[in-house]
């Protein structure tokens, strides 16, 4: 399971990273019961995408982010299914690329597609496929995944996949999905006389908590958000998604949040900064921020996906016990999202097959792979976190239960959230365009008391209107 701070990076558009290595020096690792090259490759297989892989078939892949030494126990699980999966398929040579900058940066991203020198097996964000079809990188699978190649595909949610696809036609298998919610921090709940078991429901509850929390002084603030690095538009779109709102109308061509619910969030946001004096002083804040906050009790609750509380136990030294979590506030819909594995265009039949049988193995059979949660908890990584979760009948029946089964932290603290699903909604298209323009909104309402709110969603409707036309 990829961490949230690792999954944010691309999807916030960070572009500091100051790393310059080419792609060409990448170094590959893996481990491999042959050792022919893709060159040399045989086949015994049948290039009919309707068969399964022959376990005959003598191919290489080369499989992108394989865990990096210093993961330690990542690693082990890596090389652990590698060992596994060469079970049923000895002549299939899995060649792992440990390359944490290709997987995170966006720059090396598309310079990698541009350049085609992408792996066989490369990982995306559910947002990357536009991108990735634009430099023709990606393989058609459709035919290739069905219920023999990817026995439990009934059981994948159905709008997942379609995140995957365009023009009916699929480009890419999932590792995993997210959806928003609202994050709590319990002890400052309970400090406040709240019920950190009843999460605020609605954004009127919220602005109501987040002031009772605030007035515990100390520098404490009820509730926070990002104005900075992408960030913020990122989070305005969720607050819009979250009343029934849009930021992009249906056609992708035209802003749709200078309107009654943008100028309802803006001016709530604006309130509760100004007028209730519950959102902290310090603002222009991004990704990593208000995780540090709340992990220290310096902030009540803020916008998130669940995975932000293994990366803060994981990486800033919380406590599990410290934070429970609900759906989103207004629960029309909430922003999702995901990580997915494509295939590059180009390569063999035998090769596309032997992709899709690694990562069904890896990433799609419950109790297996990244969903062996025996093994994750005796490996000391996180298990109960309530997503990755795209699973649905019984399927998601067995995943539920393992997890509880084996769960490293007390899941009842995640029950409102899971116990209240919202509708996910995929982030807009020109996504990392649109949030650089929102931030200026959000940085606006939360930096300056006179901000003149119709001229900021006014400006952004302009800006958005010319990224939106430029496609």
């Amino acid at each position: 399971m990829r961490s949230a701070r690792f999954r944010r990076v691309r999807r916030a558009g960070v572009m500091t990273l100051v790393s310059a290595l080419s792609l060409s020096a990448l170094a590959a690792c893996g481990t491999s019961s042959s050792s022919d090259d893709d060159s040399g490759a045989k086949s015994s297989g049948s290039s009919d995408p309707a068969a399964p892989l022959d376990p005959k078939t003598k191919v290489t892949i080369t499989i992108d982010c394989m865990p990096p030494t210093a993961k330690q126990a990542e690693l082990k699980e890596w090389k652990e299914d590698v060992k596994e999966f060469n079970k049923t398929y000895p002549n299939v040579t899995i060649e792992g690329r440990s390359t944490p900058g290709q997987c995170l940066e966006p720059p090396r991203f598309t310079a990698m597609l541009k350049a085609k020198s992408q792996p066989d097996v490369f990982y995306t964000y559910f947002t990357d496929l536009p991108q990735v079809l634009d430099n023709d990188g990606a393989e058609d699978i459709t035919a290739y995944v069905h219920d023999k190649s990817v026995p439990l595909l009934k059981d994948i949610d159905p709008n997942v996949m379609a995140s995957l696809k365009q023009d009916g036609k699929l480009y890419g298998l999932p590792t995993s999905n997210y959806t928003m919610g609202l994050l709590v921090n319990r002890k400052l709940f309970k400090d406040a006389g709240l019920d950190p078991d009843a999460p605020p429901r609605t954004w009127e509850e919220v602005r109501s908590a987040a002031k009772k929390i605030a007035g515990l002084g100390k520098g404490i603030a009820g509730f926070g958000e990002y104005s900075a690095g992408n960030t913020g538009g990122w989070h305005f779109t969720a607050q819009m998604y979250s009343v029934g709102g849009d930021v992009v109308d249906a056609d992708g061509r035209k802003a749709a949040f200078n309107g009654t619910l943008g100028k309802q969030v803006a001016r709530n946001l604006h309130a509760m900064r100004w007028e209730d004096d519950s959102m902290g002083k310090t603002q222009l804040l991004k990704w990593g921020d208000l995780q540090k906050q709340i992990a220290t009790d310096k902030l009540g609750m803020f916008l998130a996906a669940p995975d932000d509380i293994a990366y803060m136990v994981q990486q800033l030294g919380a406590k599990y016990e410290n934070f429970g979590m609900g759906p989103i506030p207004g629960e029309r819909n909430t922003l999702a999202g995901g990580n997915a594995y494509m295939i590059k265009k180009g390569i063999s039949p035998d090769k596309v097959k032997a992709a899709i049988a690694w990562l069904n193995f890896k990433n799609l059979s419950v109790g297996k792979g990244q969903f062996d949660w025996a093994r994750t908890k005796a490996d000391g990584l996180p298990v109960g976190v309530p997503q990755p979760n795209f699973w649905l009948n019984a399927s998601k029946t067995a995943d539920d239960a393992a997890r509880v089964e084996h769960a490293t932290m007390p899941v009842e603290n995640f029950r409102p959230f899971m116990d209240n699903a919202v509708a996910g909604k995929a982030e807009p298209p020109k996504a990392q365009e649109v949030y650089k323009v929102l931030d200026n909104v959000m940085s606006g309402i939360l930096t300056n008391k006179d901000a003149d709110i119709d001229k900021l969603l006014a400006t952004a409707e302009q800006q958005v209107n010319q990224v939106l036309a430029n496609q």
